[in-house]
């Protein structure tokens, strides 16, 4: 059982079972105070199904989910009154502009202060007299992002929270939300992107087929001690020569193309470079590891446990 007097957010062998596989099973984890934590996966991998369970709209059908340790489902209503929330649906009021939109969230919130949201306005180049009802699909994800944000809640979830938007909204947003971490927001968002999540989280989890598979620790990805390096030899036998030292471990053998990647400790490169120099190469060249290198890893460690 997860027991953190830290968390915000903490799910404990979650499930919700919508039959024929689908939904999510014992799913647990937790995200900490000033924390931001990403969730991973391909479309119906349960991302979304995790939030709305998080945020009361659907109760689960086995375990615990606490938000600042009230009961997410029952104690729906109070939870919501400190989270800025981005669904993954944006459907908006019937209203003639954007701007009495926004007018209307910050009535509901009680929020006097308009200054967050004009500053969000101008970063994100949202056109607030538009009709809501006509706006792009992009414009009503900038809408919802000043929604959520207006009132400087201490806690963001968010889904998908830049689908629809342009690669430069895209980042703007994300620098946003670098800010909001910077502030110390807890912040829990989903996202096909494995990029924006490691530059904003400390932790993602990869969920497919409703299951966490792995949670990856991002600062220890980014200052790992190791590197990957791909070496091509200028003929076979030299390739051969090298893997039979057996000195670095391989991560990758390509012998058709005399090709091998082997992962080198950052105090053993001089001794890889040393030892390279009695070889005819015809490259060397670092391969960037990344989260989702990461999470490769551990997909490519189930095959084999598993047989594939």
């Amino acid at each position: 059982m997860i027991n953190n007097n830290d968390s915000v957010i903490t799910l404990d062998d979650v499930s919700k079972d919508y039959g024929h596989s689908r939904g999510i099973f014992s799913v647990s984890f937790q995200v900490k105070k000033g924390e931001s934590f990403g969730l991973v996966g391909e479309n119906g991998a349960g991302k979304t199904t995790t939030i709305r369970n998080i945020m009361g709209f659907i109760r689960p059908d086995s375990g615990t989910i606490t938000v600042k340790g009230l009961d997410a489902f029952k104690e729906a209503p109070k939870i919501k009154e400190g989270i800025g929330y981005v669904p993954g649906e944006i459907s908006l009021p019937p209203l003639k502009t954007g701007k009495e939109v926004l007018e209307s969230q910050m009535d509901l919130l009680g929020c006097k202060d308009f200054s967050i949201a004009d500053s969000l306005i101008s970063r994100l180049q949202l056109n607030i007299k538009a009709y809501p009802k006509r706006m792009s699909k992009g414009m009503k994800q900038k809408m919802a992002l000043v929604m959520a944000l207006m009132a400087n809640p201490d806690t963001l979830i968010l889904d998908e929270p830049t689908t629809g938007l342009d690669p430069l909204m895209q980042n703007e947003f994300m620098d946003v939300l670098l800010d909001s971490k910077k502030s110390g927001k807890t912040i829990l968002m989903s996202s096909n992107s494995y990029d924006e999540l490691a530059s904003l989280c400390d932790s993602v989890a990869l969920i497919s087929q409703g299951r966490i598979v792995a949670i990856a620790d991002c600062n220890a990805i980014r200052n790992k001690d190791f590197e990957n390096y791909k070496l091509e030899f200028e003929n076979n036998s030299d390739c051969l020569r090298f893997k039979g030292l057996d000195i670095f471990p391989v991560r990758r053998d390509q012998p058709k193309y005399n090709q091998v990647t082997v992962t080198v400790k950052k105090k053993d490169l001089s001794q890889l470079f040393q030892v390279l120099s009695r070889y005819q190469m015809k490259f060397i060249t670092e391969v960037p590891y990344s989260l989702e290198t990461y999470f490769d890893d551990i997909r490519h460690q189930g095959d084999i446990n598993n047989g594939k």
